[in-house]
Formats: structure tokens, sequence, C-alpha cells
């Protein structure tokens, strides 16, 4: 990117912000630079509307919130304001995709067609970056590091790369067991007293986001970043004046994972594996008091045990914790051993004469541990929901806060002085109060642009007529059955979305034989094998669940249809669902009616959003839950949807994608909605 310009740093103002709607305008206009640039660009009214919401708010401050669906423009409707402001503007996304798209692909034609220079950073988290000093560290021990594949590739990586980004290197795999080792967390990091800070690529990567005007992270790192900014060597993303949020609509639940907390065996055991490294190397002090604190490590390690088995036993996958004697007690007495043990092996490590950086640090780790671990023992705090989770070999003892608003609120919306929040689903019967309530925003301005797609020409809805209640015994045989139907229709290029992992595999079970076309499946491979292989394989069929609901653009023909199991409501089994909706009875709300049906009709749109992509896209969207017919709520559902005109004849599907024609209205064919 070109150099900084002489602009405005974060929290000043600058003189031309007064100017910047004009310079929006221009910008946006028929014969504007981005029309004079970029060969593609088209005039789009919702698009400049949009343009125009955000330089207002950039230059006097506020919160916006902009539904914009598919194909409106919105990455060029935020960013142009932004870059034209001279304001450092953070820009966080829901995906990794996006975030390519932005800074590979969106920021450069801006740049060009604006004729501003600006500086830009990627940053992502901590636990992509290598840290050289653990690294080193470990390098020294060839027990440890030898046996590793892939570490002569890492080695001479290492020595090479500018960034510390492992996806530097395509053939280090997902699950490669060293990185954990040799991550730059900030659970691991020294600060400033390590002796590799300078060249440290989280201090690199800081630095360059400190001088840069965009700054473009995802939901993840800014919300980890927000929970740890009081620590001092956690903080990651520097001050910005303004705050973009794109696809707000995950915000709550990346807010609800990160400001939580959560204790496990295997975080327990990375404490004792690496005190018992840094005792073995150089800089342990006295040799007696290390062969003590050898000995609280084991006995650590013993009664952490001890906890987890009893915990692992209480619980088969996530159960809440309503009381600490429900399923708590039984496990009290090993609880309190290791909160004792914990507390012995940090005094031991801080007393410690002469101990390295890496042990203070590692003292530092073991209080905290300690502390955390007492708050989920007592799980007295009201505003938390406590669970036990078990994942593979994993035991993990959570609590999440039933309520983030406050948090995103005061931690992340009200530190800069403008935010605009934006995703093609933040409204619920026109409204925004939904999102609002969830993200406690009291004052914004609102925009719904409308969609950019002649859904009424480009898609059809198909409702099977005849489908059993979605809860019982013969719904996936129902659901297999009209998917052979209708996949025959669209000859595959099928997306079919599910709401459980039991759903999905019963009903592949009974598609392997009857449908001539390739079926990919959900974790059969990794999800980015997956899609590509679905673009290019004619006629495949990818059988998904939430992973594949949002984030995912097929556009094409690739992708004609789009097929939904089931309604998409949040589990009551979920215990931070479970607790939401006792808070909002509690407070005298509806918890259905408030909570888990907005939350339904945004996930079913995310899902449904997957089909058209661009403006000659056509596809089949396809809801098999006879519910949006035969219960009260089904119109409210049906009318959050798409403007498709609804058939319940696979016939009426396969004239409509053969043809480009609008279902007729013959035999059940074409049908208003209420």
């Amino acid at each position: 990117m070109p150099e900084v310009p002489p602009v405005s740093r974060a929290g000043e103002l600058n003189p031309d912000l007064d100017a910047l709607g004009a310079r929006v305008a221009d910008a946006f206009s028929d014969g504007g630079p981005l029309a004079r640039a970029l060969p593609a660009f088209e005039p789009r009214p919702g698009q400049r509307e949009m343009a125009a919401a955000a330089g207002d708010v950039l230059a006097g401050g506020g919160v916006l919130l902009v539904e914009a669906g598919t194909g409106a423009g919105k990455t060029f409707a935020y960013l142009a304001p932004a870059i034209l402001s001279g304001r450092r503007v953070l820009v966080s996304t829901g995906t990794k995709n996006l975030q390519d798209q932005i800074y590979y692909k969106d920021l450069p034609a801006l740049r060009d067609a604006l004729g501003v220079p600006f500086t830009a950073a990627y940053m992502k988290g901590r636990g992509n970056y290598l840290c050289l000093h653990r690294f080193e560290a470990l390098g020294q021990d060839g027990d440890l590091l030898e046996p590793a594949p892939h570490l002569d590739l890492l080695r001479e990586w290492a020595g090479q790369t500018e960034t510390g980004d492992r996806a530097e290197i395509e053939d280090l795999p997902d699950d490669f067991p060293l990185w954990g080792e040799i991550a730059a967390t900030s659970e691991n990091c020294i600060g400033a007293e390590c002796p590799r800070y300078d060249d440290c690529f989280i201090t690199r990567m800081r630095r360059q986001a400190s001088e840069a005007d965009i700054v473009i992270v995802n939901h993840h790192l800014l919300c980890a970043d927000a929970a740890v900014r009081r620590s001092a060597y956690g903080e990651v993303i520097p001050s910005c004046a303004c705050t973009v949020i794109d696809e707000a609509h995950q915000l709550e639940d990346v807010a609800t994972q990160y400001f939580g907390v959560s204790v496990s065996n295997h975080r327990l055991d990375d404490l004792v594996r690496d005190g018992l490294r840094l005792l073995g190397a150089d800089g342990a002090g006295d040799a007696d008091a290390a062969e003590d604190v050898r000995g609280l490590l084991g006995r650590a390690h013993e009664d952490g045990r001890a906890l987890f088995n009893l915990l692992a036993r209480a619980s088969a996958g996530a159960d809440r914790i309503r009381t600490t004697g429900e399923m708590l007690a039984p496990a009290a007495d090993a609880g309190r051993r290791l909160l004792r043990s914990l507390a012995d092996l940090e005094r031991g490590l801080s007393g410690l004469v002469g101990a390295s950086e890496d042990l203070t640090a590692l003292a530092r780790r073991a209080g905290e541990l300690r502390d955390q671990t007492a708050f989920l023992i007592d799980a007295g705090d009201p505003d938390y929901v406590y669970f036990l989770e078990r994942r593979g070999k994993g035991v993990f003892l959570r609590a999440a806060p039933i309520d983030v608003s406050g948090v995103v609120s005061s931690q992340i919306l009200e530190r800069t002085d403008a935010a605009i929040l934006t995703s093609a689903t933040l409204t619920v019967d026109g409204t925004f109060d939904y999102v609002r309530g969830r993200l406690g925003i009291v004052d914004a301005f609102e925009i719904r642009l409308p969609s950019e797609f002649d859904y009424a020409e480009q898609a059809v809805l198909f409702l099977p007529r005849r489908m059993p209640d979605p809860r019982s015994g013969q719904f996936t045989a129902a659901v297999a059955r009209e998917l052979v139907d209708l996949l025959r229709a669209t000859e595959g290029r099928a997306f079919v979305l599910f709401t459980s992992n039991a759903n999905l595999r019963d009903v592949h079970r009974r598609l392997e034989e009857a449908v001539p076309y390739p079926l990919l499946v959900q974790g059969s491979a990794p999800r980015t094998v997956l899609l590509r292989e679905f673009r290019s394989i004619p006629g495949a069929v990818l059988l998904a669940t939430s992973s594949f609901w949002q984030g995912v653009d097929v556009a094409g023909e690739a992708l004609s249809c789009v097929v939904i199991d089931k309604l998409p409501f949040a589990s009551i089994s979920d215990p931070i669902t479970a607790a939401r909706m006792e808070a909002i009875e509690a407070a005298g709300g509806s918890a259905f009616a408030d909570y888990q049906m907005p939350l339904a009709i945004l996930t079913l749109l995310q899902g449904f959003g997957r089909l058209i992509r661009r403006r000659r896209d056509r596809g089949v969207l396809a809801l098999f839950d006879a519910r949006v017919r035969t219960k009260g709520y089904g119109p409210r559902f049906l009318a959050s949807l798409p403007p498709a005109p609804v058939t319940h004849d696979v016939e009426e599907v396969r004239r409509f994608l053969a043809q480009g024609a609008e279902p007729g209205a013959e035999a059940g064919g074409r049908e208003r909605r209420p």
C-alpha cells in the first residue's frame, strides 16, 4: 500500500470532515472517480445512500446500523468514506474470506480509483503467528522437536518470513501438534522483557497497525483484544477513531465466547509441560528450589487430573450447572485441592531466585488459572451461565455471560467516535430492535437498503405439500424422499443445510444409493476442500450443518438450490440459550417471541442467502419444515423470506430452472405469501 498521508490520527477531528459528504457524493457519482477507474462499477442508489450515511457518521460521530443484502456493494460504501475521511478506521469482519477480499482486492482498487494515499494493516489473532522466543527455546531441546513432522519446512520458513503468519506455509496441517507450543499467544507472552521483543511478529504487526489508516481485523480478534485490554501484554489492536463491524450479526456469539471464562484439562497440561521444560533450561535459579517447584508441578498435575476425571463422569456433552451442589459437589474436594496446588505453584515459581522471565510469566499463568478455576467452581455469579463440556479427550469447565450487550457497548462500540454495523441480516419484522437489544445500542441511525436482486424472477421457494412434524421419527425419511425428486429436478447443484448432525447422517445414508449425483459431506474433508470440490464437480450436492450456513459464496449455476431441513430454532438444551430464555422470561418478556423467533429468522435468512449471489444467478430455495404452514408463527417466517413465488410442485421447479420462466399458477404452482 502507499505511504501514510498527512491525515488525522485516532481521536483527532480533521478540519476537512465538513466537506466529506461532498467528496463521498462525488466519488459515487455517474462520472466520478469510481465510475472512471472501475470498468465493472455501476450506479446503485442503495450503495450511494449507505455511503452518504457512512460519511455523515464518520464526520459527526454516532452509531449507524445498515442492513444491506448481497450485491448492494456495502464494502465500497463504507471503505470509500473511511479513506476519504482521513481518520484511522478499524474494520472488523466475521470471516477470513471477507478480510482477504477487503485487504487484497477492495482497498487496492479504491486506492487507485480515489487517488488518495493511505496505508492498511491486516491483523489476525495472536495464535496465527510464530513466537520466535519459544521456537528458539524448543529448538534447543532435540527430543521435543526432532520427531515433529514438517520440522525442516518450519525451520526454513522461520528464518525467512517477514510476518510470522503460519498461513504462509501452505503445507502445514491445520492440526499441526507443535504449533500450540510455538505460537505467540497472550498466555505465553512475557512482553517487553522478552529477548526477541523488538523482532517479535506481534510487535511488528502492532507497530504497523498503529501507523496505518485502515486496520483490518476479524470479530474473534476484536473481542479477544477487548477482553484482555487491561492485560499488560494482551492488547494488540491500536486505538482507532472509527469502527466498522461488517457481518455484524455474528458479533453477539463471538463476544459470548471471548468474554467468558474457561479452564480445561488441556490448559492445565500445557501449564505443567511448560513448567517442566523451563525448569530443565538454564535460568531456573537455585537447584533445590527448582526441584521443589517440580514437585509442585507434579502435584498440580495429579490434582487437576483427579478433578477433570470426576467432571468427565458428570458430563456427556454440554451440561448446565445450576448450583454447585448439582454437578460439582462430587468434585468439590478435588477442586479445592487443585486450587491449593495452583496457589502453592504460583508462590513457588515467584520465589525462584534468578528465575528467567519465562518462569515469572508461568507464575502469572498459574495464578490466573487458579483464580478462574475458583470462579468456575463457585458458580455463583448470576450474570453468567456455568456448564461442563466434553469434546474428544477434552473436559472444559466454562462460564459464559448471559447478556453481552453491556460489555459490547462499553468495550467495543463506545471506545470510538463513530461505529458502523452492517450485515445482510440485521432486521426482524422490519426493525432493528432485536439487534439493538442484543448489542446494547440505544441511539443509532438506521438504513435498510432494498435488495439488488429480483427474487420474483431469479428464485422460487419450494415448500413440499406433505411433511411430518420435524420432531417426529418419520421426518428424515420424508426429507430424503422429497430430496430425491428435488435433486433430480435441479440436476444436483445443491446445498442441503441441516440443523443437526443426526439429521445429516440419516439423510445421507438414505441418499447414497438413491441419487446419481456426487455427495459431499461436512466432516469428510476440510471446509475449503469441500467448497473447491463442489465448485469443480458437475452436479455435486453438499450436505452440511452450521458452518456452511454463512460466509460461503458460490456464484453461478454450480449452486442452483439451497435446501434447509427445518426452522433453525436454537436448542433449549444449549446452556447459553436456556439461560438467556430464562432471563428474558424473568424480565417479563417472551423468550420464544423475543429471542428464539428473531434468532431463527436471521439464521434462516443467512442460510438462504447462499443461493443468489449475483444478478445473473437463478435458483431454488427449499424449506422442508411444515410448521411455516401449520403454526401460528409460520407467516412471520414466510414474510421474512425473499419475495420469491412459492410452489409445491417439483415439475414447476424443473420448468423454472430449464426455461427461466416464472412458475405458473396451475395445480399448486405459484402462490402468494401472506
